[in-house]
């Protein structure tokens, strides 16, 4: 099969953001030897697990016009089922696949439970329900100490195939040890990468064209047949296991899972974010969105500390590019982004052409 048609047509449409693709794909499949460290290179794995999960996300709201605020609880579910596979079954691959299947299935499962029962109501009465849900699940997970580690979380082991303990080469090779850890990443960066381009497929399926028609008029996409609740209901489950083999990618990768690192509600504002940076209901925004974000979450105060120290002859202005104020400066770096993209980046630059 080729790309085009494994893409369905689905071009960049502007060549800024074909570049912009291309120069993000290279850079992270090139990450460990281009940009060497550990800081880089974790950096590097947190863009493509939230590709996938942005991606999975903008499935479910810019394409099927659904309003989801549980969406870091399906990310959790896979991150939990990983790790509770390895505490339970030892540091083996088929503990991770066993994990990543089961959080994935019981994703699914909770997704089908709450579109059949909730789908039918309008718009902001699901998003409330799914608020609901997912606070609820969070308060269970604290709670249940014993088997999730509460708000401590679970550290496990993984495959040593995959830490840096295992060796494959002696020395260097352009400067990177090729030991587990770079397998590590590159399991990550491949499982990312498919699990967007099958996302991308979704979307431009008919399946995919009908979610559109349903998203601008379901009274109309009703009245000519399609059953409306199943293709939502259809939908939110297949976003919920994308969103839950991200979370088993990145419990691999991470190597730890707690409350605070899947299952956050802040966690869920940044995927919203991302989405309106990158564009709903074109994918590509995904790929932009998240790539900024998270380098921005990992390198502003770094270059706020730098702007900081160049500017300290200045009266004032050293304060205001205090590290400490990061979040200001992102908060900023968002408006200014709505504003002059309000289709999102991907939208803009498409429309250039």
């Amino acid at each position: 099969m080729s790309l085009g048609a494994l893409i369905s047509g689905d071009r960049p449409r502007s060549r800024l953001l074909a570049a912009a693709l291309i120069a993000i794909l290279i850079g992270l499949a090139l990450a460990p030897f281009l940009f060497p460290g550990t800081r880089s290179v974790d950096t590097a794995a947190r863009v493509c697990v939230f590709i996938v999960l942005v991606a999975s996300y903008d499935l479910m709201l810019g394409y099927g016009g659904i309003v989801s605020f549980a969406h870091t609880m399906f990310f959790g579910m896979g991150a939990y089922g990983v790790a509770l596979a390895s505490v339970h079954l030892g540091r083996g691959f088929d503990a991770l696949a066993l994990g990543s299947l089961a959080g994935a299935l019981a994703a699914a499962l909770l997704a089908a439970l709450i579109g059949l029962f909730s789908l039918r109501v309008r718009a902001i009465f699901f998003a409330m329900i799914t608020l609901a849900v997912a606070s609820a699940v969070a308060v269970l997970v604290s709670q249940l100490s014993a088997l999730t580690g509460g708000e401590d979380g679970l550290s496990y082991r993984i495959p040593r195939a995959l830490t840096a303990a295992a060796k494959y080469a002696d020395g260097k090779v352009l400067g990177v040890r090729i030991n587990g850890k770079l397998v590590n990443y590159y399991l990550v960066f491949t499982v990312s990468l498919i699990l967007f381009m099958v996302l991308l497929r979704i979307v431009n399926s008919p399946f995919g064209r009908v979610l559109q028609a349903i998203r601008e008029n379901d009274f109309r996409a009703e009245a000519i047949g399609y059953r409306v609740v199943a293709y939502r209901t259809a939908a939110t489950c297949l976003s919920a296991v994308a969103a839950a083999l991200a979370g088993a990618t990145y419990a691999i990768w991470l190597r730890y899972v707690g409350p605070a690192t899947t299952l956050n509600f802040e966690i869920m504002v940044d995927i919203l974010l991302m989405v309106v940076i990158g564009g709903m209901g074109t994918m590509y925004g995904a790929v932009i969105g998240a790539t900024l974000f998270v380098v921005a979450q990992n390198y502003l105060q770094t270059l706020l500390a730098a702007a900081g120290a160049a500017l300290a002859p200045v009266p004032a202005l050293p304060l205001l590019f205090n590290p400490d104020r990061w979040l200001l400066w992102l908060g900023v770096l968002f408006v200014l982004s709505v504003y002059f993209f309000p289709t999102g980046i991907v939208g803009r630059l498409r429309q250039r052409q």
